[in-house]
């Protein structure tokens, strides 16, 4: 097992991330593998280190812009059945029109960011799939606050106000998380991200 590096966090608890909500098993095993089957019926991208989609509208990662000409069509119907139900459960004030799905295999992450503030409206939903990992939300004026949050299978994370605009947020590149003093080997993993276009 490869060493593992891990800050000890001053907080743990998501609670200490205004605008932070996490929602364990928020689709059932049935509805994830549907999800799964759909995704890999996706056309994959190999622009990025991960593979990646884009629905609704592409998003220029070089620029950090979604315009109107990055448009590519409607959301596909599973991921607009998706989309209505977050709205309808109150987790997102509008209805999505533009998701990323991102695949992650054992050893690949993300580097902390905050997702592009003139692209995207307030809140931002992220789903996990397949398997777990543990996200890092790095406060951006303190880097040294630095909390980890558990990522399940078929669990969503929220990120509105604070969390949206005030902390960075991060997936360490390894094959082995660590919680709670307990090594969890990575298996692929697939996010599907959802967001607001604000129209430019």
């Amino acid at each position: 097992m490869e060493q593992l590096q891990m800050s000890i966090p001053f907080e743990t608890e998501i609670d200490a991330i205004p605008g932070l909500s996490y929602v364990p098993d928020y689709i059932t095993e049935e509805t994830q593998t549907w999800l799964l089957a759909k995704v890999d019926n996706g056309l994959w991208l190999d622009d990025l280190k991960r593979r990646v989609q884009h629905y609704g509208f592409k998003y220029d990662y070089r620029k950090r812009k979604v315009d109107m000409s990055m448009h590519v069509g409607r959301l596909p119907n599973w991921l607009e059945r998706l989309s209505q139900k977050l709205h309808n459960d109150g987790y997102m004030p509008e209805i999505a029109d533009q998701v990323i799905v991102n695949e992650y295999v054992p050893g690949q992450g993300i580097s902390a960011h905050i997702d592009c503030e003139p692209c995207f409206k307030d809140t931002i939903v992220s789903m996990s799939l397949a398997s777990s990992c543990v996200m890092f939300f790095t406060n951006k004026l303190d880097h040294t606050i630095k909390i980890p949050v558990l990522l399940e299978p078929r669990s969503i994370v929220v990120l509105t106000g604070q969390a949206r605009y005030e902390w960075m947020h991060s997936i360490t590149a390894r094959r082995y998380d660590e919680w709670e003093g307990t090594p969890l080997k990575r298996g692929r993993r697939v996010s599907l991200t959802f967001r607001k276009v604000i129209v430019q």
